[in-house]
């Protein structure tokens, strides 16, 4: 029988765990205190601001256990928050990781989840400095606070976005929960784990690196990323800009794998490219002069696609979805919302 919690208890798992952190990650520089105390302490870097960002990952509702393995669902809920921080501009620089857990949990299920943490921590010099464990009856949760830093006058908002920006989306948004429908609707027998789409739900990629070099660039005007889906978050950009925002249809990026997983799931392209999806790409604007330096910026860190896709309107006009003949639809923005059915 593997080892479990109920046979090391809480404070054997802390010392266990404490001991993978030392060997496995890395020293953040300004920690004054790490994991040990009643809490952590370090050095704000003087010119920079400090960001500050949380999020959570509850069996059943935001992961299904059965079809991902603890070190990609560590690497998964690190992801989602170092890409809140790196769609502000920053850099990670510490976490602090909760976890709600059964007493029957293996233990080396909670170290892979640990490794996997560092995995996405590690290559920012980010440390893990502290947090929680508690007994829960039910699923598992993860829940993590995220500490990055910015220099200071170079975050970016997503309420700054100007009328006449260009709107642009790094990678190929929908690719996750076409990935996550690919799961669901497989054959027990079917191993799926290394298809693209899957991959995209199972291990997402942040965008932290461009998000970052956009905002040291100077060039972009707002940002977001699209952890609730590229319309709903691009709603939210408009929201708080208080700006409208037109899309070509023809602009949109689609990837081979995400054309043909519509066509196999029987789902429309554009639903699943536009709805909600854990895909952590980048919303960018800026001045339609700038497009090409950043296009430039971009490229210069992997070979992701960059599309412009639509410019920003006025707040009146709402989202406006254009087709190729010319027509135009007005869009309802809709994403990931915890409370809906």
């Amino acid at each position: 029988m593997p080892e479990n919690l109920r046979d090391i208890g809480e404070f054997g798992l802390i010392s266990r765990l404490d001991e993978l952190i030392r060997r496995e990650g890395v020293q953040s520089t300004g920690l004054s205190l790490g994991i040990g105390d009643d809490a952590a302490c370090f050095r704000p870097r003087e010119g920079y601001e400090i960001l500050v960002t949380c999020d959570c990952m509850v069996e059943g509702r935001h992961y299904l256990s059965a079809h991902i393995r603890p070190h990609d669902l560590g690497r998964r809920a690190m992801v989602l928050n170092i890409s809140d921080i790196g769609a502000m501009g920053g850099r990670p620089c510490y976490a602090l990781v909760s976890l709600g857990l059964k007493a029957d949990t293996p233990i080396s299920d909670v170290e892979a989840m640990y490794l996997g943490f560092l995995r996405e921590l590690n290559p920012f010099e980010a440390s893990i400095i502290g947090g929680n464990l508690t007994k829960t009856e039910n699923g598992l949760f993860i829940d993590i606070t995220l500490i990055g830093e910015v220099e200071q006058g170079k975050m970016i908002r997503r309420s700054t976005a100007r009328k006449d920006d260009a709107i642009l989306i790094t990678g190929y948004p929908g690719q996750a929960t076409a990935g996550l429908e690919m799961l669901l609707h497989a054959d027990s027998h079917e191993d799926l784990q290394d298809h693209p789409l899957i991959r995209a739900y199972t291990t997402p990629s942040h965008r932290a690196r461009e998000g970052r070099a956009v905002a040291l660039s100077g060039f972009a005007t707002a940002m977001i990323d699209t952890s609730d889906g590229f319309l709903g978050d691009l709603g939210h950009l408009c929201e708080e800009s208080g700006v409208g925002a037109i899309l070509f249809q023809e602009s949109v990026p689609m990837s081979e794998a995400l054309i043909q997983a519509s066509k196999q799931l029987g789902k429309d392209l554009y639903d699943m490219i536009l709805g909600a999806s854990d895909d952590y790409e980048l919303i960018i604007t800026c001045d339609r002069e700038s497009v090409d330096q950043i296009n430039t910026i971009l490229g210069s860190i992997n070979q992701n696609p960059v599309s412009e896709v639509g410019r920003i309107t006025d707040a009146q006009d709402g989202i406006q979805w254009v087709l190729p003949d010319g027509k135009a639809k007005r869009l309802t923005p809709s994403g990931w919302d915890h409370f809906s059915e």
